[in-house]
């Protein structure tokens, strides 16, 4: 009986011990690769819509799979995944969220490199810790079809039915149009 409970308090222990560095360093990969994942797969899919359909096409498919593939990786890595953007489409961006995509545009305003973009920090709120982490979006050539300053009539009556109050016109090639983000418990 005695080394029972020896046993469960030094378990007992172990579950209250802080969140190790290695914890973060394998949280922070994960959300990396899930941003990775969520990019790849949406770009495979506007590019197929794109060939097939053109922008008309390419505009439905991000309409429907983008919240598809991140409400699909938010339950396979059971947290939260999505885009957003300063100027969005469609989702908002939360505070915390707003203050990394100004620190990334002043970081690409300084020189760095879109692709090599991205924050986290741990948070806690009362007894759980979630790792955020955002990774920049930057802007295509291709991107400025639908994003650009000079998108087509047409196209901008369809983006407007789909998106009543889009703000994500008026990109220039180069520019960070919004981030992947991405809150994992840990």
């Amino acid at each position: 009986m005695r080394k029972t409970i020896s046993l469960l308090l030094g378990l007992s222990s172990l579950l209250a011990l802080p969140l190790s560095a290695n914890d973060e360093a394998v949280k922070l990969n994960e959300a990396k690769e899930i941003a990775k994942s969520f990019g790849g797969q949406l770009k495979g899919e506007l590019e197929a819509a794109m060939k097939a359909g053109g922008p008309m096409s390419a505009v439905e498919v991000c309409k429907q799979r983008a919240p598809a593939i991140a409400q699909e990786l938010s339950a396979k890595h059971q947290g939260d995944v999505h885009r957003t953007s300063l100027k969005p489409r469609a989702t908002p961006p939360q505070a915390w969220e707003v203050a990394m995509l100004e620190q990334f545009n002043a970081r690409l305003a300084k020189g760095e490199e879109i692709t090599s973009i991205d924050a986290y920090e741990v948070v806690k709120e009362g007894d759980k810790s979630t790792l955020r982490y955002m990774k920049a979006v930057g802007t295509m050539p291709v991107c400025l079809t639908c994003h650009g300053s000079q998108v087509s009539p047409e196209l901008q009556a369809k983006i407007s039915s789909l998106y009543p109050n889009d703000q994500a016109t008026g990109y220039s090639a180069g520019q960070i149009r919004g981030a992947f983000s991405i809150q994992l418990p840990m």
